[in-house]
């Protein structure tokens, strides 16, 4: 599996149906049914390279409190997305369930049966 963190992104995002990858401000993000699922970045927040995606009510501020080396409230987005550092160690399996969750909270109901 590939160390780039773009691209282990890309292949969990991908992994998802009807999700489609667009560029927003020149840097991948990725939809399901034009609804925004991810963000990844290189230059936000202070160039450090992360993402973010929609969080269940409560859990940005949980992760950030434990967690601010890892987890940051993102410069965009809507209230409550969560954002994810990705140039420190990543638990990849922590970013599949949140990268799943995001998608449960966005995707239509027909879509969401789709998950495994």
């Amino acid at each position: 599996m590939s160390d780039d963190p773009v691209e282990r992104l890309r292949k969990l995002c991908l992994g998802l149906p009807e999700v489609t990858e667009r560029l927003n401000h020149g840097e991948p993000s990725w939809a399901v049914r034009r609804k925004t699922l991810v963000t990844y970045s290189e230059r936000k927040p202070e160039g450090r390279v992360g993402f973010w995606c929609p969080a269940p009510p409560g859990e940005l501020e949980a992760l950030v409190a434990s967690e601010p080396e890892r987890f940051f409230q993102p410069p965009f987005g809507g209230p409550g997305w969560l954002g994810v550092y990705l140039d420190v160690p990543v638990d990849w399996a922590e970013v599949r369930e949140i990268v799943i969750e995001a998608y449960r909270l966005i995707a239509p109901k027909k879509l969401r049966e789709k998950l495994s």
